[in-house]
C-alpha cells in the first residue's frame, strides 16, 4: 500500500507519538510505502543518515533547530555503533 502524506504529519510524526508516529512506523516496517523525494525517503526508512543539508532544509521549512536535528543523528549513530562494539576488532595500543 501507498501513503502520500501531508507535511505537517511527517513532522510530527518524526518528533511526536500519535497516529502519525504509528503511519511513520509503518512505512519503517515495510507496510506502507511512503511517496515522498527520494532523499527524505531513504531518510524515514534508515537507509540514510540526516545530513546537514536535510537538517538545514528542516529547520528552514519547519522551524525545528539544525543543531538539535543533528545532535539526535549523533546519538542514534553512537547507539547503533555502540551495538556493533563485539564485532569490532582493534588492539589497544600500549606505549612503549
Amino acid at each position: 500500500m501507498r501513503a502520500v502524506i501531508d507535511t505537517n504529519v511527517l513532522v510530527s510524526g518524526l518528533f511526536w507519538h500519535g497516529p502519525p508516529h504509528i503511519l511513520l512506523e509503518h512505512v519503517r516496517n515495510g507496510a506502507l510505502d511512503l511517496i515522498s523525494s527520494p532523499a527524505l525517503s531513504a531518510l524515514l526508512n534508515e537507509r540514510a543518515s540526516l545530513s546537514p543539508e536535510m537538517a538545514l532544509r528542516i529547520e528552514k521549512a519547519f522551524g525545528v533547530s539544525m543543531d538539535t536535528l543533528m545532535r539526535m543523528q549523533t546519538s542514534y549513530d553512537v547507539a547503533m555503533l555502540r551495538k556493533q562494539k563485539p564485532a569490532i576488532q582493534v588492539r589497544r595500543y600500549v606505549p612503549a
